[in-house]
Formats: structure tokens, C-alpha cells, sequence
């Protein structure tokens, strides 16, 4: 099934698309939005990704005493603190586009799904708490726009249940690998996960969001031919906010496109010589050489034949065992390789 987001294809042929988040890290402050995102546009990323925050649509009462472990605030009072309102998200992703770039957003709610068909957004981003609430996911397939679903804090049994209804509605889905620790440790990235959700989801893009420190993640992540990589994005790392630890900086970013584009061609091949390396293999393999001088009519043995380079010889390294117990039909100098026609 071909995934695509306004325009821009993903999947086997094609770069990893890479997408930065600014998410909250504007703490509600449109100003610092659009700083943002004109920050990670210079730096050449192609899809910017916000978060869709209708406090009292996606939380109830008790989130008002609900802390979360990166936090001495409560969840509610974070998400009030730092949730755009209808008319400056819409500014934020005008703006966006009138980059000519591409705004998506993760609606927490049936009404924040609703503001951003409203904008016309082009596809969903579908968050790691949001992967098995099958009331919004089917709320959202209604609107048969392409998903991006991370899937943070799942096993892959229950994880199949959602994928499988999404991949029923004919719904393009691709599907990110997530670790819901901000930040997460390396060690606790897990990234074996992209080769088996690789396997076990083969209709689907799959991808990583990373919330690590640092770029070595989702460079591994490349290298284990995730086609997504999504990161939290900040102009600098002096702005305050829950999610700034583990975001990118513009420097970052630039990298990642790079390495987008570069660590993708290290990877198709299978294990045999390729055509450029014969040239080498000429000077770098052996050839059986004689060892002493060798008499006519003598056996060939261990004691009287070695390998040495170059290998472009009549005999390789591998066939010094097959000319045991030849004779030689000439005399053959020493150091100088064995020809076929000098053994019998």
C-alpha cells in the first residue's frame, strides 16, 4: 500500500522521511511556535508535527492530580499551560505552509480530530497513548486520511488488534517504534523492535520516534531501515518545557537529514565480492607460490609450496590443500607461483 503525505512518498525506494515535533515545546506561546518551526524550516526538514491539545476533551477530573514522572506538575495543568487554541494553531500551521511545508498535528480528542480536518491537514499522527483507544481510532478512520501511529508501551499482541482494524479500513498506516521514557536512556531503546514490527507488519511503514538524548538512536534506527524518524524539535535548548531534553536542536536536525540521505545506501547487498573489489582481490588475495626450489618429478607437499600475494595465480589460497601429492612436471623456482603447467 503507498503511503503518502501531501506529496511526499515514503516506503522502500524512497528516502526516511524525517519529521520534527515541536509538540509543547512553545508552552502555549504562538510567538514561540512559529520561532520554532522557522527554526527546523531553515534547517531543511519537510514535515513539522504539533500536538492538538482540547484539555477538557481529552482529560477528566483526576488528571488534575495526575503527575507525571518528568513533571512536578499535573498532567492537566502542563497540557492547559502549553495547548494552542483553535485560531493560533491554525496561524501556527499557515505559517507552515506558507513555507511550503507540511503541517500534520496528534489530535487527543474526537474534537481535536475535528479542528484538524477543519485545517485540511493532510494525515494524522496517532500517539502512544492513543494506540488502544480503539473509539478514537475509529472515530479518526472515518476520515480516511493516511496515519502515523507510535507505539509506545504495547505489547505486540495487543498492538495487532488496532493495526489490523486500521488495515481493514484500507487506511495507509505506517507505524512507529517508541520508547514512552522523556528521556529515554539508550539502553532501554529496544530498536530490535523495528526488525520484528519489520516482520510481523509487512503491510505497513514502520518508523521510530525517538526521545532519546542525542542523534545515536535514530541513526541506528536508519541503519535497521526504519523509514520514519520522528524527534522532538527545539530552536535551542535554553526554552523550558517537559519535552526540551529530549528534542533536537537545528544543528541535529541538519545532521539527521543528512544521515537520512546517507545511511540508507549502506545497507542493500548480500554477503559476496561486488564488482569493484576484483581489482583488490588481484593484490590482497594469495597465490600458492613454491617455497624452495622445486625439481621435476617431486612431490608437492607442505614443505616445498606457501601462499603469497598477488593473488592472480593459476592456484588460490583455496586450493593449496588440492595440489598435495602432485608432482611437478618441471623444475620451478623458488618464490615464483605454481601454473597448472608445471604439475601433473
Amino acid at each position: 500500500m503507498r503511503f503518502k503525505i501531501a506529496g511526499r512518498e515514503i516506503g522502500k525506494d524512497k528516502e526516511p522521511l524525517i519529521i520534527a515535533e515541536i509538540g509543547i515545546n512553545h508552552n502555549g506561546n504562538l510567538d514561540q511556535a512559529i520561532a520554532i518551526a522557522d527554526s527546523a524550516i531553515k534547517s531543511g526538514v519537510e514535515i513539522l508535527k504539533h500536538q492538538t491539545h482540547i484539555p477538557d476533551e481529552e482529560m477528566s477530573i483526576e488528571a488534575k492530580k495526575t503527575i507525571p514522572g518528568n513533571s512536578k506538575l499535573s498532567i492537566y495543568k502542563i497540557i492547559k499551560n502549553c495547548a494552542l487554541s483553535e485560531l493560533d494553531e491554525k496561524k501556527l500551521m499557515q505559517y507552515i505552509k506558507s513555507k511550503k511545508k507540511i503541517f500534520i498535528s496528534t489530535p487527543f480528542s474526537k474534537a481535536a480530530a475535528d479542528r484538524l480536518i477543519k485545517f485540511g491537514v493532510p494525515a494524522f499522527k496517532i500517539g502512544s497513548g492513543e494506540w488502544n483507544n480503539l473509539e478514537l481510532i475509529k472515530y479518526i478512520c472515518k476520515f480516511k486520511k493516511h496515519i502515523i501511529m507510535s507505539t509506545g508501551m504495547s505489547y505486540l499482541r495487543e498492538l495487532k488488534n488496532t493495526v489490523n482494524y486500521i488495515n481493514k479500513k484500507k487506511i495507509p498506516l505506517a507505524l512507529m517504534h517508541c520508547t514512552n521514557v522523556y528521556p529515554t536512556p539508550l539502553q532501554k531503546s529496544r530498536l530490535n523492535s523495528i526488525l520484528l514490527m519489520k516482520k510481523t507488519f509487512t503491510k505497513n511503514i514502520i518508523g521510530y520516534s525517538d526521545h532519546t538524548v542525542g542523534l545515536y538512536a535514530s541513526y541506528a534506527a536508519l541503519s535497521l531501515g526504519a523509514k520514519i524518524i520522528e524527534k522532538h524539535y527545539v530552536d535551542s535548548h535554553n526554552r523550558k518545557g517537559p519535552d526540551v531534553s529530549c528534542s533536537m536542536d537545528k544543528n541535529q536536525l541538519k545532521e539527521l537529514i543528512l544521515a537520512s540521505k546517507y545511511i540508507p545506501l549502506t545497507i542493500p547487498g548480500t554477503k559476496e565480492p561486488i564488482q569493484e573489489e576484483k581489482i583488490t582481490m588481484n593484490f590482497a588475495f594469495a597465490s600458492v607460490v613454491a617455497k624452495n626450489h622445486i625439481k621435476k618429478g617431486s612431490l608437492i607437499s607442505e614443505k616445498n609450496i606457501c601462499l603469497k600475494r598477488p593473488g592472480n595465480g593459476d592456484f588460490l589460497a583455496k586450493d593449496f590443500i588440492k595440489l598435495i601429492g602432485k608432482r611437478a612436471n618441471v623444475d620451478i623456482k623458488k618464490n615464483i607461483q605454481i601454473k597448472k603447467k608445471y604439475i601433473r
